[in-house]
């Protein structure tokens, strides 16, 4: 037998549930309780089969809540849902990437004239390479000039030049255009090792100060049409994601209860939730596979009872639909 309650009456029938089962008019049997898309909230003892898609508690005979069911996700939902499970394995592994960096920078110096040891010893070795090509692009010049000398005294007595030595002038040629690259390359990674030794020092000086460790993370995310209400910016082209991460940052800062823990060029993330509280925000940068990029949010709150509700919360919730729109409106805009 099926009975509608208005809102209101809740409570009220409630109590007359607990009532009648210590009356001894409600047998063994589990009541059920669900709303359904109006609003209506419904007891019985039987589920229809069509209200199986509704949220549904099971009340034992003393009206307390014994079993929860979640309403059955839609095909939307459960494509998002794949798609979170997803993004939380890349974000995972960029952290743990980042966790094996900060063990090899502990365990490896000491202080910061050991890193400044390290990379002296680097750009050392990689000027002792340049050097080896530079003279080895002076005698590839040198054997090109003698040969293209050789080519023009041919030319100056009426001879044809040899094809052989044409060959010789053409591959001479391409060897110094190559060394050209080699030098260009070497030029870059120094440049680069320069960046992540200057990135280096700051987090070893960060771990050394502070000796905070992470802990495990979530991250959020899901398709265009979900940005808000997951906490997503779809980049559309890499120029703006570069301006998006430093607005990212901000809103990290702004949002976030506790210190900034990690800042690379694809995470940033704050300190663990230390009391119950704490709002702990984190923003990682993905790579599409049509090579596009993406920017998703994650909020942490301590692994507590009263942390989980505020995850749950309108607070928690209005942090995330508020992360898509302020981004947008850092960019710079659009023109007609």
């Amino acid at each position: 037998m099926q009975t509608l309650f208005s809102k209101k009456n809740i409570v009220l029938a409630t109590l007359v549930i607990a009532l009648l089962a210590q009356a001894g008019f409600v047998q063994a049997k589990k009541m059920f309780r669900w709303v359904d898309d109006n609003g209506n909230v419904f007891y019985s003892d039987q589920v229809p089969p069509t209200e199986v898609k509704h949220r549904r508690e099971s009340l034992n005979k003393n009206a307390r809540v014994l079993d929860v069911v979640e309403k059955e996700k839609t095909k939307e939902q459960r494509e998002l849902a794949n798609r979170l499970r997803l993004l939380k394995r890349q974000q995972q592994a960029i952290i743990d990437k980042q966790r094996a960096h900060d063990k090899v920078l502990l365990s490896t110096f000491r202080n910061v004239e050991d890193m400044l040891l390290a990379l002296k010893g680097q750009m050392l070795s990689l000027d002792g390479k340049r050097k080896v090509v530079r003279n080895n692009l002076n005698r590839l010049e040198q054997q090109l000039l003698q040969k293209q000398k050789k080519a023009a005294q041919y030319e100056r007595e009426g001879r044809r030049v040899p094809v052989k030595l044409l060959t010789d002038i053409d591959a001479g040629k391409q060897q110094i255009e190559n060394t050209y690259v080699e030098i260009s390359t070497q030029f870059q990674k120094k440049k680069k090792i320069r960046e992540n030794f200057e990135r280096d020092v700051r987090r070893f000086t960060f771990l050394v100060e502070s000796r905070q460790g992470d802990s495990d993370t979530e991250y959020l995310a899901s398709n265009n049409k979900a940005a808000n209400e997951l906490g997503l910016f779809v980049c559309e082209t890499i120029e703006q994601c570069h301006r998006a991460w430093v607005s990212a940052k901000e809103f990290v800062r702004i949002h976030s209860t506790v210190e900034l823990d990690i800042e690379t060029d694809t995470l940033i993330m704050s300190q663990t939730p230390y009391t119950d509280t704490d709002i702990s925000l984190s923003v990682s940068k993905m790579n599409e596979d049509n090579g596009s990029q993406q920017l998703f949010l994650d909020i942490r709150c301590r692994k507590s009872s009263l942390g989980d509700k505020l995850c749950r919360g309108p607070e928690v919730n209005n942090i995330r639909f508020s992360f898509n729109e302020f981004i947008a409106s850092t960019l710079p805009a659009k023109k007609e």
